[in-house]
C-alpha cells in the first residue's frame, strides 16, 4: 500500500467526498490561500470552484452561523479554523446551536457539519495559538469529537465525520500533518467511537490520542529492551469514548497510564481514570495521568520545554507503574536522540508556524 502524509490524506478525503457528494462544501479563512490550510485544501477551488470551496472573512462567529444554517438546509459543510482558538469566537454558535438543533427540533432537523480545529505547538506560538481544547468540546452533548493520530485514521475518520448527520469536531495536531502512513487510495470510513489497540501487551495499559500518542509510540523500542510489555490504545474518538476497549485492556493488565494532549485537570484523562475505577475498582497500582503543566502555554523555547510533556516523563511513569528499573545509560542514550525536537521541531522538513 502506498504511503502519504497526514495532510495529504485529509486533502484526498475531501477531494473524494466533493466528487461523490454535491452537498459537500468547504469553507473557512485561508481555504483558497496559496498554502491551503497547511496543504489540506490547496488548489481545491481550481477543481470545484469558489462556490463549493468558499473563502470567508475574518469573522468566525458569522461564518460558523452560515455553516450551521447551510447544514440545516441540507448541505454538508466542512468548516476549517487554522487554530483551535479561532473557534472560541464562535463558541455560542457551536454549543447552543449546532449541538442542540436536532434535539430542539424534536429530530426534524439535522446539522451535518464538520469543524476542523488545528492545534499548534512550538515555534513561539504561545498562549493563544497552541492550546489543546479537546475537553471543552468533549463535554457537550450533541457534539462528536475525534482526534486522529495517523494518516490512515485522518482520512477514514474525516469521511465518517462528513457523512454523520450531526456536528463533529475534528481535531488535527499541527505536528501530525507531515507524518507518513499507509493509506488506501479508495474512499473508506472508520466508525466514530471506536478506539484502536495499536500494540498488544500484558504489563500496563497506556491510553492516549493525537500527538501525545506519537510520544508514547517513540518509547516502543526502549520498553521492549527493558522487558516491559505495554498495551497501547489510541482513543481516536473522544466523544463518544470507546469504553469497552479501555476496560478490556485494563482488566487484563491491571495498570493504567493515561497520556493527555492538554492539561490534565478536569480533562480526558480524568474521565478515563474515573471510568476504569467505577468499572473495575482498585488496580495493582494507582493509575497515573499525564498532561501539560497547568499554565498558559509559554512562547519561549526554554519555558515551553518545561511546560510540555516529554518522553522522559512518560518513561518514568511507566517505570513506576510496572516497578521496572530502567538503566540510566540506556535511558540517557535514548533521550539524547530526541533533544529539543519534542518541543520545537517534530521532523527535519517541518515548516512552521503556519
Amino acid at each position: 500500500m502506498r504511503k502519504i502524509k497526514y495532510f495529504q490524506a485529509i486533502k484526498e478525503a475531501q477531494t473524494q467526498l466533493l466528487q461523490k457528494d454535491k452537498s459537500v462544501m468547504i469553507m473557512g479563512l485561508g481555504v483558497n490561500d496559496p498554502k491551503g490550510i497547511f496543504g489540506t485544501t490547496k488548489d481545491l477551488y481550481k477543481t470545484f470552484g469558489n462556490r463549493r470551496i468558499l473563502e470567508t472573512p475574518t469573522s468566525e462567529n458569522a461564518v460558523t452561523g452560515v455553516a450551521i444554517g447551510a447544514a440545516i438546509q441540507g448541505l454538508r459543510p466542512i468548516l476549517t479554523h487554522q487554530r483551535v482558538e479561532f473557534s472560541l469566537l464562535s463558541i455560542e454558535q457551536i454549543i447552543n446551536q449546532a449541538a442542540k438543533w436536532h434535539f430542539m427540533s424534536a429530530g426534524e432537523f439535522n446539522t451535518p457539519l464538520v469543524i476542523r480545529l488545528i492545534i499548534g505547538k512550538g515555534w513561539g506560538q504561545g498562549p493563544q495559538h497552541s492550546q489543546s481544547l479537546e475537553t471543552l468540546f468533549s463535554h457537550i452533548p450533541g457534539l462528536k469529537v475525534v482526534a486522529p493520530s495517523s494518516a490512515y485514521d485522518a482520512k477514514g475518520l474525516l469521511v465518517s465525520s462528513v457523512r454523520d448527520n450531526g456536528p463533529v469536531i475534528f481535531f488535527e495536531h499541527r505536528w501530525l500533518h507531515n507524518i507518513n502512513g499507509k493509506v488506501p487510495k479508495k474512499l473508506y470510513s472508520i466508525p466514530i467511537g471506536k478506539g484502536k489497540v495499536v500494540q498488544k501487551g500484558k504489563d500496563i495499559t497506556i491510553v492516549s490520542f493525537s500527538e501525545a500518542l506519537i510520544q508514547v509510540l517513540r518509547l516502543k523500542n526502549i520498553l521492549i529492551k527493558c522487558g516491559i510489555s505495554a498495551e497501547i490504545i489510541d482513543l481516536r474518538s473522544l466523544r463518544p469514548l470507546d469504553k469497552n476497549c479501555i476496560i478490556r485492556s485494563v482488566k487484563k493488565t491491571k495498570r493504567l497510564l493515561v497520556v493527555d494532549n492538554g492539561w490534565k485537570s478536569y480533562g480526558i484523562s480524568a474521565e478515563i481514570v474515573s471510568l476504569v475505577i467505577e468499572k473495575l475498582g482498585n488496580l495493582k497500582e494507582k493509575p497515573i495521568r499525564l498532561g501539560i503543566k497547568e499554565i498558559p502555554i509559554p512562547s519561549t523555547r526554554a519555558l515551553a520545554k518545561e511546560c510540555y510533556l516529554n518522553s522522559e516523563t512518560i518513561l518514568d511513569s511507566i517505570s513506576k507503574l510496572t516497578k521496572t528499573k530502567i538503566k540510566s545509560n540506556i535511558k540517557n542514550k535514548f533521550l539524547k536522540k530526541l533533544s529539543l525536537k519534542e518541543t520545537d521541531i517534530p521532523y527535519k522538513d517541518f515548516q512552521g508556524p503556519f
